[in-house]
C-alpha cells in the first residue's frame, strides 16, 4: 500500500512539474526569431532538455505537446512546433533514463533531426505543399544545437546549486 502511495506522489509531482514547465516554456516563446513558415526556437528546445531529465519521456511529449498546442492557440507556434519539439524530449528522456548522464541533454539535436524529417509530410497534409526536408532540417538545428547546449548548462548549475539531486 505504501509503495502505491508513493507512486502516486511521484505521479502527481510529475504532473505538476510537467505543467509548470510547460507554462514556462509557453512564456519563453514569445522569443522566437521567424524563419520562413516556421520560427526558430531555442528555448523550446532547453525545455525539451530541462523537462526530458527533469520528468522523463512521457511527460516531456507531454509538455511539448501542452506547449505547442498553446502557442498554436496563441498564435505564438506553428503546426511545426509538434514535430520540432515533441521528439527531441523524447530522445533526451529516454536516454537520461539510458544512460544517467546529463551529457543525455546534447542528444536533443538528433530529436529535433527526426523531426525534421518528418516536418514534410506535415507540411503536405497541412499547408497542401511539397517541401523538402533541408527546409526544415537547418533552421530546426539553428534552434536545436544552441537551445539543448543552454538547457544542458542550466541542468549543470541547478546540480551545482543542489537544487536538482546529482544523478546517480
Amino acid at each position: 500500500m505504501i509503495v502505491k502511495r508513493d507512486k502516486a506522489t511521484l505521479n502527481l509531482k510529475n504532473i505538476v512539474l510537467t505543467a509548470i514547465l510547460s507554462a514556462v516554456s509557453i512564456i519563453l516563446g514569445y522569443f522566437s526569431i521567424p524563419v520562413g513558415v516556421m520560427k526558430i526556437l531555442p528555448f523550446q528546445h532547453m525545455m525539451n532538455v530541462i523537462t526530458g531529465i527533469i520528468v522523463g519521456p512521457i511527460y516531456a511529449a507531454i509538455a511539448a505537446t501542452i506547449t505547442g498546442i498553446t502557442r498554436n492557440i496563441l498564435g505564438t507556434g506553428t503546426i511545426f512546433a509538434f514535430p520540432g519539439g515533441i521528439p527531441g524530449a523524447i530522445v533526451v528522456g529516454l536516454a537520461y533514463k539510458v544512460i544517467k548522464h546529463d551529457e543525455a541533454a546534447l542528444l536533443e539535436p538528433i530529436g529535433t533531426f527526426i523531426g525534421a524529417l518528418i516536418s514534410p509530410i506535415i507540411a503536405g497534409i497541412a499547408l497542401g505543399k511539397t517541401m523538402d526536408a533541408m527546409i526544415f532540417i537547418i533552421p530546426f538545428m539553428a534552434s536545436s544545437i544552441p537551445g539543448s547546449t543552454i538547457g544542458y548548462v542550466i541542468i549543470k548549475l541547478l546540480r551545482k546549486r543542489g537544487i536538482l539531486k546529482t544523478s546517480t
